[in-house]
């Protein structure tokens, strides 16, 4: 939709279409109009969507300001400014408005604006179409400074006369009052930067949804993944934290490659959507129904494509990107409305990898979302506007409910954030990041109950967000990732939750030799198996007036939301859980044992008690590979198999290995082996195999005939630790007497490595010692151990130290 009048000097030109410029006309269009121009021209052929439309460019804010006689007068007003000074920042920024405001469009500007949006008409065929009316500055969007919301965007503008009206707003708010404090914090001038604004068709995302999205995970930087958020209604809310939105991991190696690359989804609570109303067509915030909220704004399949794009767009700019997207409610097509540079991870270069580690913990006072990897602490500031600059020390807690572009002055001067509403891209995590700060996002009541006074520390180092009561100690240990050296013992690591894997993955390591399912059991889905297997039947005893089955029955409902099909609701939530694990280390290997819960443990899970014996000894009672057989269990044990298969086979993660644990005898391993066959997860198709935990006596005895059975060993030198060595190792009483470094133990260790090896068997480590002892490792180093699997803030110091073993070993 090329221009008729190309002639003139393109630098003069007021009007450019998108199809007509690229990222070198930043100087003419901005940063904003030059992404979209420049998606335009390169993206459309690989059928990415982006609305059509046009730049009113610098060359016309040039004019505005000469007709108008400004150029003086925002020199004069600028004079003396003191950006540390609100109240200078404020007075001087209003009047700069109101110069832009009051101006008038000279004649030749006026008529070339009405022309454009008379051809964007006629090329849209619709009289008066709806449009977008974005700023785009000349030091926007760039790397290292985004700029984020400090330049307007009016949407829903319909008519030349309201068009005219929104982009004196445009031109007035290059001299908004944040933007002219972020101009100063990031070493811009004020009065060498233009504005152009771009003027494209109007997404009707407020009869769908929106949304942002990053080709790299914004809180811990790991390059493997899309991540994107999705909303009801127009974007403004997701950016502004006024709602928490639905969020999609999808696996970049895998897209085009499996059937489903979706590694992870959270849904968001999505209380509110901003529509339009009304003749004039206001936005206004109104609350999403219940139904609506409880299911997820958009499909799997369309967050892959979403994904498709954002991978094309990262590559045509060779860099991570933030991009906001939106799905237009009357043709249910979706559309890339914006990109630009991501902005914290781009400037980050060093190659030191940096750990928070609280040392000590007290009373959680709120919970929430975490934005970044660190550790704040200071006292609380609770305020409720960002009038309130002055009542803010530097160091202090800021707490408030939400925070748009004007609270940036507070914000930068806070040791930590944390806010009742918003996700992970919304204004106040995007700020915090990009200054470095933690914070915590979508609390609820973290302003009613944090008070302004208290002592606090805001922890995000563990993938969750809690601010605990007092001045807690914590340490942070860095490490020069470039001076680790190779081994060749594998230096692979314990994982727990999913949550902080995109942080642990970028520790040197060779793999993850132990993942526990009842870890994701207990936290991500807290119900009892047989429970949902049984879900019809133990409703219809809820409803003939069991009121203990009806407590389990609702607080099975209030888990399981969303899903009629209740053993569903397991599957999903088991297999997104490891697929998060899986494709973080992809494609190095990912063990992961299935579930060892002991009967006490299980009984803990709502429903357990329904099902769960009382043993006097659940530590060597039915646990392990004796349950999976068992018809009492079976198609529980059956649900993990079907998991693991979705992991496998819909997500193509193929690095999963299966790990049985507590496995007395080599016929156990058999049936359940036969069990998993049967169950679509065979030994060796698709390159799957099959280890077992060796943690009992008979694991070492018999490792000639598990050798049979198995592809491979991990001991787990907890458990074999208290069975070698007779002892309870809960009970305090003999507490004392509990040590891995015990001669009978190491014997035991190194009998198995030996035996393991000579049957050419793989043969690991995934139990606490080599953590905690140092000469324990040098001791699996010297016995030839295939590999050693370590808490992840071990395993930096364990790979220098076999590494140094190895050398020594050498000689």
């Amino acid at each position: 939709m090329r221009s008729e009048n190309n002639t003139v000097d393109r630098t003069k030109r007021f009007i450019l279409w998108f199809d007509e410029i690229g990222m070198k006309d930043v100087p003419l269009v901005g940063g904003k109009n030059a992404s979209l121009g420049e998606m335009t021209q390169q993206l459309k052929s690989r059928k990415i969507e982006i609305p059509t439309g046009f730049a009113i460019t610098t060359a016309a804010y040039r004019r505005f300001v000469e007709s108008n006689n400004l150029q003086k007068r925002i020199e004069s007003i600028l004079e003396g400014l003191d950006t540390n000074d609100h109240s200078n920042v404020a007075s001087r920024g209003e009047d700069l408005r109101k110069l832009f405001l009051n101006g008038e469009f000279p004649l030749d500007l006026k008529i070339e604006i009405s022309s454009a949006y008379k051809v964007l008409s006629r090329n849209l065929e619709t009289k008066n179409p709806q449009v977008a009316v974005r700023s785009s500055a000349t030091a926007e969007d760039l790397e290292g400074a985004s700029f984020a919301g400090q330049h307007e965007s009016i949407l829903n503008v319909m008519g030349e006369l309201s068009l005219m009206k929104a982009v004196k707003q445009c031109f007035a708010s290059l001299f908004t009052n944040r933007a002219i404090s972020y101009r100063t914090d990031k070493g811009f001038g004020q009065m060498g930067i233009s504005l152009s604004v771009g003027v494209q068709q109007m997404v009707r995302s407020d009869l769908s949804c929106s949304g942002v999205m990053f080709t790299i995970d914004t809180e811990s930087g790991f390059d493997k993944v899309i991540y994107i958020t999705a909303s009801y209604g127009v974007g403004e809310l997701i950016v502004q934290g006024g709602v928490s939105p639905d969020q999609f991991y999808v696996h970049k190696e895998l897209l085009g490659n499996t059937e489903n690359p979706v590694i992870e989804k959270v849904l968001g609570d999505k209380l509110h959507k901003m529509i339009y109303s009304g003749k004039r067509a206001e936005l206004i915030e109104v609350p999403v129904p219940i139904k609506e909220r409880k299911r997820y704004v958009i499909s799997d399949e369309e967050a892959t494509q979403l994904a498709v794009w954002a991978l094309e767009i990262e590559k045509h700019y060779g860099k991570a990107m933030d991009i906001e997207w939106a799905k237009d409610g009357l043709s249910g097509e979706l559309y890339i409305v914006q990109a630009r540079p991501e902005t914290v991870f781009a400037i980050k270069k060093e190659k030191v990898y940096e750990t928070y580690i609280l040392e000590e913990k007290s009373k959680i006072l709120v919970r929430g979302g975490a934005v970044g990897s660190k550790i704040g602490q200071g006292t609380v500031n609770v305020l409720e506007s960002a009038i309130q600059i002055s009542d803010f020390k530097k160091g202090q807690v800021l707490v408030t409910d939400r925070t748009d572009p004007d609270w940036e002055p507070i914000m930068k001067k806070a040791s930590a954030i944390v806010t009742n509403r918003g996700g992970r891209t919304c204004h106040a995590a995007i700020v915090s990041r990009e200054l470095g700060i933690p914070a915590i996002v979508g609390t609820v009541d973290g302003t009613e109950v944090l008070r302004s006074g208290m002592k606090v520390t805001v922890d995000t180092s563990e993938g969750v967000g809690n601010v605990y009561d007092g001045l807690l100690k914590f340490r942070i240990e860095k490490v020069n990732l470039e001076e680790i050296p190779e081994t060749r013992t594998k230096i692979m690591m314990n994982v727990a939750m999913p949550e902080n894997v995109f942080f642990h993955a970028q520790i040197p390591n060779d793999g993850v030799g132990l993942s526990r399912l009842e870890f994701i059991i207990a936290s991500h889905i807290g119900i009892h198996p047989m429970a949902l297997i049984d879900y019809a039947e133990l409703s219809k005893k809820a409803g003939h007036g069991d009121s203990e089955i009806a407590r389990i029955i609702e607080a099975i409902d209030e888990r399981s939301e969303g899903y009629e099909d209740k053993t569903r609701f397991f599957v999903d939530k088991l297999s997104l859980g490891i697929s998060k694990i899986a494709s973080a280390f992809y494609p190095k290997d990912v063990i992961v044992r299935l579930s060892d819960f002991k009967t006490n443990e299980y009984a803990a899970l709502i429903g357990g008690e329904l099902y769960e014996p009382k043993e006097s000894n659940p530590m060597i009672g039915w646990r392990g590979a004796s349950r999976y057989y068992d018809e009492k269990f079976r198609a529980a044990f059956e649900l993990e198999c079907q998991a693991l298969r979705t992991v496998r086979e819909q997500k193509g993660l193929k690095n999963v290995k299966v790990m049985i644990p507590f496995c007395r005898t080599p016929e156990e391993g058999k049936k359940v082996i036969e069990i998993m066959k049967a169950s679509g997860l065979e030994q060796g198709k698709d390159g799957l195999e099959i280890y077992v935990m060796c943690e009992i006596p008979s694991n070492v005895i018999l490792a000639d005939e598990y050798s049979k059975v198995f592809d491979g060993f991990s001991i787990g030198s907890n458990d074999l630790t208290q069975l070698v060595l007779g002892l309870d190792r809960d009970s305090e009483l003999v507490s004392h007497l509990y040590d891995e470094r015990n001669l009978a133990v190491k014997r035991m260790i190194k009998n198995v490595i030996e035996v393991a090896k000579s049957n050419g068997r793989k043969i690991g480590i995934c139990g606490q010692a080599p953590s905690d002892f140092p000469e324990f490792a040098e001791f699996l180093t010297e016995c030839g151990i295939d590999s050693i699997s370590l808490n992840p803030d071990t395993i930096v110091k364990t790979r220098l130290l076999v590494a140094e073993k190895e050398k020594a070993l050498r000689k």
